[in-house]
């Protein structure tokens, strides 16, 4: 665990628990630093928040602007979650807010929870830096979560909504988008990706409420992937623009959504094309050639992805990336497993039989579920599943068994372990 980690779960409660008036009160106290933004882009959603915020950020700086941006989690070290004008922020930077926020903290007599005690500082670290832009990615749900004292977004952004976080959104896929549509202002345009009939109608709802006018893939604007790019249409123009940076038929959409926010920004169309060959976002779909990990797989002449997605709709984004490229170029497949024991790894399974890969389950460290429980899991739904002690010891068994493509994959935390085990990856 790297310091500002360790030092964040030493000081501040590690539950969940959504609610504002904590953040509201720690705010205040910190001089409403979360009204002294430069424009916001809140971005909600279960799928797709972290790649559709990367390719924002990419084009918008492409384009030349200084952009902040807050995501989470963070994969290796805390403070890639929050960047300030393009650069992830500095341990001693962080370390002096932190102290500021846990001194408003104290001082109030009150307490807040990690993700509401990093958020304040995110948004005390933007407010002072100057910047054109702010991209804020919402933790948890929208209603309640803690970026969503945001009270004037210059956008709100909502990505595909499905079932995660059963314990806390419910498992109703209408009382999700309820949630995640928390996030819609007055007066604040809202640019919706295609989402489920009964999740559309929800957001839909929440719009009308509080006003917020809807711009609405699938019906307003469309992308899809054509001749090697992206074709992005929308009632006024026709774009012809480069494929995505990021892996995976999923990302034309996250892309299409961050065109959409590019050109509702009025951002050039070489900027466009610009940051989406460029965009970067680690462990989603990432290729695997360094490090550890990445020398044993080159060492037998396989490939090694690395893949954070965690749920059912992650499940089937990543089945159909591996079908994808299995057509063009088949090679045995084995996918190295690990999971959140709250997690539906039933549905994740369910989703990648169809692959015929050959599954490998891991711990890792945190409330990862058993191996043993996880491979069966995976047997029950299709999979040919061992239960193995580590990812490292998984990656030499399906290397020595003739796996010519391997993907390590099931969980943020596990993607973190594999990208931490060499300076080399560590996300930047």
């Amino acid at each position: 665990m790297d310091p500002i980690s360790e030092r964040l779960r030493a000081r501040h409660p590690q539950r969940i628990d959504l609610s504002l008036e904590r953040m509201r009160t720690l705010c205040a106290a910190l001089g409403d630093p979360q009204h002294r933004l430069p424009p916001v882009i809140h971005v909600a959603g279960t799928n797709g928040k972290g790649s559709t915020v990367a390719f924002i950020r990419a084009i918008a700086e492409a384009a030349g602007l200084r952009v902040h941006a807050y995501t989470s989690p963070h994969l290796v070290r805390f403070h890639e979650r929050i960047r300030i004008a393009g650069r992830l922020i500095e341990d001693e930077a962080l370390n002096a807010i932190l102290d500021r926020v846990e001194a408003a903290i104290d001082a109030g007599g009150s307490e807040a929870t990690v993700f509401e005690s990093t958020t304040a500082a995110a948004f005390l670290a933007m407010s002072e830096t100057p910047a054109d832009l702010a991209i804020v990615e919402v933790g948890l749900g929208g209603v309640l979560d803690a970026t969503n004292v945001i009270e004037r977004p210059l956008l709100s952004v909502i990505t595909p909504v499905d079932l995660d976080h059963a314990e806390f959104l419910g498992t109703s896929l209408r009382g999700v988008a309820v949630e995640k549509a928390g996030i819609l202002k007055a007066g604040a345009r809202g640019l919706i990706a295609r989402q489920a009939e009964a999740a559309m109608a929800a957001i839909e709802i929440a719009a009308e409420a509080v006003r917020a006018p809807l711009t609405v893939m699938g019906v307003d604007f469309d992308a899809w992937a054509e001749r090697g790019g992206l074709a992005f249409q929308d009632q006024n123009r026709f774009l012809d623009l480069p494929a995505p940076a990021l892996s995976g038929p999923h990302q034309i959409a996250n892309a299409g959504l961050a065109v959409a926010v590019a050109l509702e920004l009025d951002l050039p169309e070489d900027a466009i094309a610009n940051g989406l060959r460029t965009a970067r976002w680690p462990a989603r779909m990432q290729r695997l050639t360094a490090g550890p990990y990445g020398e044993a797989a080159r060492a037998a002449e396989a490939e090694l992805w690395l893949d954070g997605g965690h749920n059912p709709h992650a499940g089937r984004a990543l089945a159909e990336a591996l079908m994808q490229r299995q057509a063009r170029v088949p090679r045995p497949l084995a996918l190295i497993v690990g999971m959140l024991a709250n997690k539906d790894a039933g549905g994740f399974f369910e989703a990648l039989k169809e692959t015929g890969a050959a599954a490998f389950t891991v711990p890792f460290d945190g409330a990862a579920a058993e191996p043993e429980a996880l491979a069966a899991v995976a047997r029950g739904h299709g999979l040919g599943a061992t239960a193995c002690p580590s990812a490292t010891d998984a990656l030499e068994r399906a290397l020595r068994l003739g796996a010519g493509r391997v993907v390590i994959c099931g969980s943020l935390y596990l993607a973190g372990e594999v990208l931490g085990a060499s300076r080399e990856t560590w996300p930047d």
